[in-house]
């Protein structure tokens, strides 16, 4: 089933969009004008448009009032009771506040889904007196729209029964012993709210536009998740259209339209499908409705990369890729697809056992390395330990003396040999990823993979590095150990020379570049930066 949406060019002119999905997401950063858009689209089809707003009271009275099932729909689509129909939605949007408007339409939607449930078993009543006049067999009972509605909340919410009894909603559910039952009114935000969108959905007349503007309100993301896919299996002849900031859920929608709001001047926008699939979908999504430019770091999203350069370049978007591999591969991705994103993107990589070549090869991709050899070592810089050994109270040059020794002296020194061996290993294996085999046939590929090997002379590496690392040692030089000497645990052993406990020091450091130190040690470390990469 083909399905139509319309959307503006960057001219406010009506385009016409074709889909085979019944969904389709709108993302965009704040103030990007998301939920401005969603009521363009329904003011350009009145009658064919039903947009729940993302303001919306979920509090309805016990006792849901009957009526007739023309006069609740009116409710609840123009906000009016008359059925004069002229698709005119003025009162439902407190005329003119088609973005602001508090709905309070949940007593209405319940009560057009209790009268539509009205008429469908009327319906099947005269359905069956029509099959004892003709002596024929009486049909079978339908699946009514309150079926429909118990069916979902059961997929959803399968912990607990939504009960229907005397026009009033219940749930339960059982504590062990014996079932609790409670009131609908006194149910939580969650349930509630997929009791509102489940009764909005099953009420819509049929091959209509629904669109949900954050639909993640009040919902865990499994249960959000469950929701909406249940809800476009039973509505299928509809067109779902979500405005959401929550980019999980729009890239389990894999099978969606994704449309990506880039600006908004506060009259027309300018819009771009996303398309590519080779792209992480929620990676993507993040950095488009971020709006900012886009540094890839190693770690997790609480390691002190993170951490770090969050507040070293607070004016981009940090994105922890967890290995450099990803963040090399990410950034080459990114920046190789500009058509898909309008910001900066580059990589931070730790330089790790890096050669000066292997450096420089990178910095042609966007991907630069700070200067030294961990983000860990950063905590231990020259100019770092003097500001925290003042901040504790320690005497400055004392201080960074025992930490300089202890460093050198007693850390570099002791595991020379185990660096070496890291730096020689690290060397043979960019040589091999660096490596052309050929892929012509299996002879080919053999001769260059054997001319690749004999390449690699490992003692002659060896004998490099041992005299580089062996002469960083002679020199010692404290910059440039923290250039080669890889030891992430080395930061969490200094603290007890400036007066902290070790396992607290790099907590420390990131409270207080947090707060009252912010500008002097962001000033320490900035030397370490990539000076490629704009503050």
């Amino acid at each position: 089933m083909a399905y139509t949406y319309w959307l503006p060019d960057e001219n406010g002119n009506i385009v016409d969009y074709t889909t085979e999905s019944n969904s389709v997401i709108i993302v965009g950063a704040n103030g990007a004008g998301k939920s401005k858009l969603g009521a363009w689209i329904e003011q350009n089809n009145l009658a064919k448009v039903h947009r729940i707003a993302a303001q919306r009271d979920l509090n309805f009275k016990e006792n849901i009032a009957l009526k007739n099932y023309s006069e609740a729909q009116n409710s609840v689509f123009y906000g009016k009771f008359n059925n004069n129909i002229d698709y005119n939605k003025g009162p439902r949007w407190q005329w003119g506040h088609t973005t602001t408007t508090l709905l309070k339409d949940f007593e209405d939607i319940l009560s057009s889904l209790l009268a539509l449930n009205s008429n469908e078993t009327i319906k099947y009543v005269e359905a069956c007196r029509e099959a004892e006049k003709q002596n024929v067999q009486k049909p079978n009972v339908p699946v009514m729209v309150i079926d429909k509605l118990i069916t979902i909340w059961n997929e959803v919410l399968p912990q607990r029964k939504l009960i229907l009894d005397d026009s009033k909603f219940y749930a339960s559910f059982s504590n062990g012993k014996n079932a609790v039952v409670y009131s609908a009114t006194e149910m939580s935000d969650g349930e509630r709210s997929v009791l509102y969108f489940a009764a909005q959905v099953l009420c819509v007349p049929e091959n209509k536009v629904l669109i949900m503007d954050e639909p993640e309100l009040h919902l865990h993301p499994s249960i959000m998740n469950r929701l909406w896919q249940a809800l476009e299996k039973y509505r299928s002849d509809c067109l779902f259209i979500y405005i959401t900031h929550d980019l999980q859920f729009a890239s389990m929608h894999s099978h969606a339209d994704k449309i990506w709001i880039k600006e908004y001047d506060g009259r027309n926008w300018k819009l771009q499908k996303i398309e590519d699939k080779d792209l992480p979908e929620e990676l993507l999504l993040e950095i488009l409705g971020s709006r900012k430019n886009v540094i890839f770091v190693e770690g997790e999203s609480n390691s002190y990369d993170t951490q770090l350069y969050s507040e070293l370049y607070p004016n981009y978007l940090i994105v922890p890729c967890g290995g450099c591999s990803q963040v090399i591969a990410r950034t080459k991705a990114f920046r190789n697809n500009p058509e898909l994103h309008e910001c900066e993107v580059y990589g931070i990589i730790d330089r790790d056992f890096r050669s000066e070549h292997e450096i420089e090869k990178y910095k042609s991709k966007g991907i630069y390395t700070i200067n030294v050899a961990e983000v860990e070592n950063l905590f231990l810089v020259e100019e770092l330990i003097k500001i925290m050994a003042e901040q504790f109270g320690a005497d400055v040059d004392t201080a960074f003396h025992n930490v300089k020794q202890y460093v050198i002296e007693v850390r570099f020194s002791k595991q020379i040999n185990g660096q070496i061996c890291g730096s020689v290993v690290s060397k043979i294996k960019y040589r091999l990823s660096s490596a052309e085999i050929s892929k012509d046939n299996e002879e080919k590929a053999k001769e260059s993979l054997e001319s690749a090997l004999n390449s690699i002379d490992y003692e002659q590496i060896k004998s490099t590095q041992e005299q580089k690392f062996k002469q960083v040692l002679a020199e010692k030089d404290y910059t440039k150990v923290l250039q080669v000497f890889n030891q992430k645990s080395l930061s969490q052993s200094v603290g007890h020379f400036l007066g902290v406990d070790n396992k607290q020091y790099c907590s420390k450091v990131i409270n207080l570049l947090q707060g009252i130190k912010h500008d002097e040690i962001v000033a320490a470390l900035s030397p370490y930066l990539p000076t490629e990469i704009p503050r």
